[in-house]
């Protein structure tokens, strides 16, 4: 396939006008497929890798089922987000196992939808006094034998985990984790400027959900955002017009820079449903447009959207397009090591690509490895 006429997204260079040939799964510098899509007037971007989020549709990962992962992988590739790493909640042992071992089953049916490249633990070695919507009878302290056995149930699915680095236990399990390959994020922690950066010295690389569940970036004590800063590592951030004021996000993308900012969903089943009552992680959760809490009203609870709209409110907000579709693409990739084939329209990668209007960044066509996804 010969995909012409359209602002194609470049890393270094932001949008430049050139073709996208696709030779079977594959981006590549020629085609011997003589179909020619037009992109006039479109935007033309890689699929969105989204690493933090809970579920759509009704369907929670948390809970286990392989229907509910395939109508989520479903749903996610209709917006545009072609690889998941799905994250588990704060729950006991044997649920954590029973998600581990669904990432793993569904990765070898290979029955459509978006790829879930893996399987992120946001829980559950977390702080209790930053637990947010997470299950606080569950915490557990950093544990690197259940990670280890959670990692065997999944067949070497798991690519991220959250963890508060000042919880007994947490250096010796962060340079574990990373040995295993498995990138380590921190958050839901009371961390303060100089725990965190031992964290980031030991091997961790990002920080989940930047801003929410953690101290607060203050002049005199920087906490976790200025080891993250000082550290290089990548920061999450939930654009969804509820979780960070817009001057916060232009602000973040300022000071972290185009190359370590991920932006995230944190969505929960609610997203793609109406307004209601749902659960996140077992909790009840209420859902009133695009927000999401716990019972009591005040603590939020995930949200309702998902990554391409997260991209479209960055944009709205000031971040320039390029640099929101880097945010949604290649740096999520590079954050859990799957650069090599997603996150660029660079030949060799896999062919997962998203045409957007240029006025208004609405979806014209999705390409997924190499085949059209049906609209």
């Amino acid at each position: 396939m010969r995909i012409t006429g359209g602002q194609v997204f470049d890393l270094e260079q932001g949008f430049i006008a050139r073709d996208v040939y696709t030779d079977g799964p594959l981006i590549s510098t020629a085609s011997g497929d003589e179909t020619v899509l037009d992109a006039s007037g479109c935007c033309v971007i890689p699929g969105l890798v989204d690493v933090h989020f809970h579920g759509a549709v009704g369907e929670d990962f948390s809970d286990a089922t392989p229907e509910g992962l395939q109508k989520i992988a479903d749903y996610e590739l209709s917006q545009g987000v072609t690889y998941l790493c799905p994250a588990g909640m704060t729950l006991p042992e044997d649920q954590l196992t029973a998600i581990c071992k669904n990432t793993a089953a569904h990765q070898k049916k290979k029955a459509g939808g978006a790829e879930v490249v893996g399987a992120h633990l946001e829980g559950p070695f977390l702080s209790a006094a930053k637990k947010g919507a997470q299950n606080g009878a569950f915490l557990h302290d950093p544990d690197i034998s259940m990670l280890k056995r959670l990692q065997e149930a999944a067949e070497g699915c798991v690519k991220l985990v959250t963890l508060a680095p000042e919880q007994p236990g947490a250096m010796e399990f962060i340079r574990e984790a990373v040995s295993m390959g498995i990138a380590v994020s921190l958050g839901h922690t009371t961390a303060d400027y100089d725990t965190a950066k031992t964290a980031f010295e030991a091997g961790a690389n990002h920080t989940t959900h930047t801003y929410n569940a953690m101290p607060p970036f203050v002049h005199r004590n920087p906490g976790v955002i200025g080891a993250a800063f000082d550290s290089g590592a990548f920061a999450e951030l939930i654009c969804d017009g509820v979780h960070i004021h817009p001057s916060v996000v232009r602000a973040t993308f300022r000071l972290f820079g185009k190359e370590r900012m991920l932006l995230v969903s944190d969505t929960m089943r609610a997203a793609g449903m109406p307004d209601g009552n749902y659960t996140l992680g077992g909790q009840a959760v209420i859902v009133k447009g695009p927000l999401c809490t716990l019972e009591d009203g005040t603590t939020i609870a995930g949200s309702a959207t998902n990554l391409m709209t997260c991209m479209r409110t960055a944009v709205s907000f000031g971040v320039p397009l390029a640099d929101a579709v880097r945010a949604c693409t290649f740096n999520p990739a590079q954050s859990i090591g799957i650069e090599s084939r997603a996150g660029t329209l660079d030949a060799g990668k896999e062919a997962s690509i998203v045409l957007l209007n240029q006025e208004d960044l609405a979806i014209r066509k999705i390409i997924f490895k190499g085949e059209t996804v049906p609209a």
